[in-house]
């Protein structure tokens, strides 16, 4: 059965795309643990992140990185922090959270934005890429 993340890949599910290309996509969480909290996935579905071969698991690298600069000349903040759990879906994918506080980094707060607010920060960090 595809994954969550291979049905918002097929467009099955709507996403807030901030980009894609061949490999990978990133998106925003929509249950984020802070403003900006984005998701960047391969487009092939592998449940753990170190199962990805060594091109592909360098591509997502540098993929998470540009986005990760983007999200940062967007969002306050004082740094960006990267997480792979893998625990809550079974494809392999990275957190970049933009960080003023270690607790924005424990997944267990969360902050509240409108589909509105959700479409406007898309707009702000493809500016920036």
């Amino acid at each position: 059965m595809p994954s969550i993340f291979t049905k918002i890949i097929n467009r099955e599910i709507p996403s807030y795309k901030i980009a894609e290309d061949d490999n990978f996509i990133a998106f925003l969480d929509v249950n984020p643990n802070a403003k900006g909290h984005t998701l960047c996935v391969p487009k092939q579905e592998i449940d753990k992140i170190f199962d990805i071969d060594d091109d592909l698991y360098l591509g997502l690298m540098q993929f998470s990185k540009k986005i990760a600069s983007a999200l940062e000349k967007t969002v306050a903040c004082k740094r960006i922090g990267m997480a792979v759990i893998g625990l809550e879906v079974p494809h392999a994918h990275v957190h970049l959270i933009p960080l003023n506080e270690m607790d924005e980094m424990r997944f267990q707060k969360k902050v509240s934005m409108s589909k509105e607010e959700f479409e406007v920060l898309v707009k702000e960090i493809q500016a920036n890429l």
